[in-house]
């Protein structure tokens, strides 16, 4: 038994740029094992697992060591991989089950938007293991579900960042968010975002983390609509649009690699 299996770089229009993705379409439900071992072979930030509905496809998502709740780059890959294989007219919605609940997302010329559940921060004491592992005095630490979110005094403090992963693995989250607005026009906000935890130091471009980043962002600049940079190593553009209980997440994408898995 085989399946199809692609990788795609999300929020980048251009190769080797962006978050990569693996996204394996299935006949059928695996073994969430399975799932664990395939995306563990595959050693990418997450690897998206797709099962056929009647109304929608069932989309799980892992890392290397564990499954997620909510990720954007990946449901934005596989919404591209849809509409680029054939499985579905470009002029459809792609429409997905998740953990998260409902998600979907529509091809709007070169870019793809998608609409998630928001995230926003709430402000919280800061744990002693998050200061000492980004070694910075922060200018608002909050919370989401998922993440620990930390605003920074300027860009260069982000981009310039070297965290200490070994203790923000032991901060009681998925991850660590850690932003400022920015200093040029291009974009309106920067970011960065680590996972060690998860088993990813440095997530190159995160989707979900822009569910917390959309309405902070939005509230503080007093904008509905924004534009941010993930300043990692490969770096990627994620467009914002909060609107109430929900965030618009609009990226662009590039496929790297098709193939089939043996199952």
């Amino acid at each position: 038994m085989s399946f199809p299996l692609y990788i795609v770089d999300a929020f980048s229009m251009e190769r080797f740029k962006g978050n990569p993705a693996a996204i394996c379409f299935l006949d059928e439900p695996q073994s969430e094992g399975w799932m664990q071992q395939v995306a563990a072979e595959m050693n990418l930030s997450e690897t998206a697992f797709v099962v056929p509905g009647t109304d929608c496809c069932h989309l799980r998502w892992f890392t290397p060591v564990s499954e997620v709740d909510l990720c954007g780059h990946a449901t934005l890959a596989t919404a591209h991989m849809m509409w680029e294989s054939g499985r579905l007219p470009k002029d459809e919605t792609a429409r997905f089950m998740t953990r998260s609940g409902p998600l979907s997302a529509v091809l709007l010329g070169d870019w793809i938007e998608m609409d998630f559940p928001a995230e926003p921060p709430e402000a919280v004491l800061a744990p002693e293991e998050l200061i000492q592992g980004l070694g910075l005095i922060p200018r608002f630490v909050g919370r989401n579900r998922m993440d620990y979110f930390v605003e920074v005094d300027s860009e260069e403090t982000v981009r310039t960042l070297r965290p200490d992963f070994g203790l923000l693995a032991r901060v009681e989250a998925r991850g660590v968010i850690v932003t400022s607005r920015s200093t040029g026009t291009t974009y309106d906000f920067v970011s960065r975002a680590f996972y060690p935890a998860t088993g990813v130091n440095e997530d190159p471009v995160t989707g979900s983390a822009h569910c917390a980043l959309a309405p902070y962002w939005a509230r503080r600049l007093r904008r509905n609509e924004l534009v941010g940079y993930q300043a990692s190593e490969r770096g990627g553009i994620v467009k914002v649009r909060p609107a109430g209980d929900r965030v618009y997440l609009s990226g662009q994408a590039v496929t790297i690699l098709k193939g089939q898995l043996e199952g």
